[in-house]
């Protein structure tokens, strides 16, 4: 990446540094906002409101440690025209992982690719039980469009992802606290660089970057430590494979390989399609019942009950009573069943309060 020879930091001045005071050498310089109108026409905005940007997107997806307040009272232009940043007490850091998703991120809100937006905000935020990833991908799309139609003097990166982490909330989605903070950061770099020049366009900018940062992060991934831990890799991985597809043919000969599937519980389901089973057969012997005892009503015997044939008569009492015990067991599973899940269902809703 090119150098910022636009951009200057002020060195800390050791001795006077302590863990609750940061002294830093002094800037000659005027406030962003304090310039007037005349003093803005003898800057060069423009190369300046680039270079800022670019300084940020090189701080936060390469370097990972970046100025996390760079409001317009903390940037200064300096008597010989160049952006000063001050007061470093805050800052911020990304991990490796966490900058590519959010280079991804940036590059997709920038190009108006919503879904890839959306997907990649799924992957950083942390799901809740609540989360509904089909809105929040229709609604991160929406968001894109809208910022891709506004006006150029409209266009604000950081309010986007602000707005992106706010509906994430609002979706299930707990946002990591790094897009929370750089969204915080970006606002005010959109807001410094409209002072500096009101017709600066950020998606812009970060599509002429673009390729820049990633040839950065590129080079930054071969450096050598990740050079030998690969290769340290690839040797261990080497000397075992031949052990390793050693014992995968003798399995395979041995006829020892095994496929596991982790689905359904089986056991489970097959206790409940065998109750299912016993509640049919059961209900067909008590009609069953109740039809042989309606042909043997005609059928004349001694053996008599209540005025009707005896055997009859047995057969109706023996079906009533299976039927309203069949119906009595289904009802009490029923009803158990009913507690068993709202008892769970309680305890879901009190481990989520905790």
């Amino acid at each position: 990446m090119s150098t910022l020879d636009r951009i200057m930091v002020p060195r800390p001045v050791e001795d006077y540094v302590t863990s609750r005071v940061l002294t830093m050498e002094f800037v000659e310089g005027r406030k962003v906002t304090a310039l007037s109108p005349l003093a803005r026409l003898e800057i060069d905005g423009a190369p300046l409101a680039e270079e800022l940007c670019r300084a940020y997107l090189r701080q936060v997806l390469v370097d990972g440690f970046f100025h996390a307040d760079p409001h317009p009272g903390n940037v200064l232009v300096t008597d010989d025209g160049r952006i000063a940043l001050i007061d470093l007490g805050m800052t911020g850091q990304m991990s490796p992982a966490m900058q590519e998703d959010l280079l991804k991120l940036v590059l997709a809100v920038s190009e108006g690719r919503g879904d890839d937006a959306a997907e990649i905000v799924m992957k950083i935020a942390t799901p809740l039980p609540d989360a509904d990833p089909k809105a929040l991908t229709r609604r991160i799309a929406e968001m894109v469009m809208q910022f891709q139609g506004l006006r150029m003097k409209d266009v604000a990166l950081g309010r986007f992802l602000f707005d992106a982490a706010h509906e994430a909330a609002q979706l299930g989605y707990r946002p990591p606290r790094e897009l929370t903070m750089l969204s915080k950061t970006l606002l005010n770099v959109d807001q410094v660089s409209r002072t500096l020049d009101p017709e600066f366009d950020p998606n812009a900018s970060i599509r002429r970057n673009a390729s820049e940062i990633t040839a950065e992060r590129m080079r930054k991934s071969l450096s050598p430590g990740r050079m030998f831990a690969g290769l340290l890799e690839a040797k261990e991985f080497a000397e075992k494979l031949p052990r390793r597809l050693n014992q995968a043919i003798d399995a395979i000969t041995e006829n020892r390989v095994r496929i596991r599937v982790d689905a359904i519980d089986e056991v489970l389901l097959m206790e409940g399609l065998q109750k299912i089973a016993n509640r049919i057969t059961l209900g067909l012997i008590v009609a069953a019942m109740i039809v042989g005892a309606a042909m043997l009503m005609r059928v004349e015997t001694r053996f008599r009950l209540f005025g009707y044939p005896g055997l009859a008569i047995i057969l109706f009492l023996a079906a009533a009573i299976t039927g309203f015990l069949l119906a009595g067991n289904i009802l009490l599973n029923d009803l158990r069943a009913r507690k068993t899940r709202v008892r769970a269902a309680s305890r879901a809703r009190t481990t989520e309060e905790t």
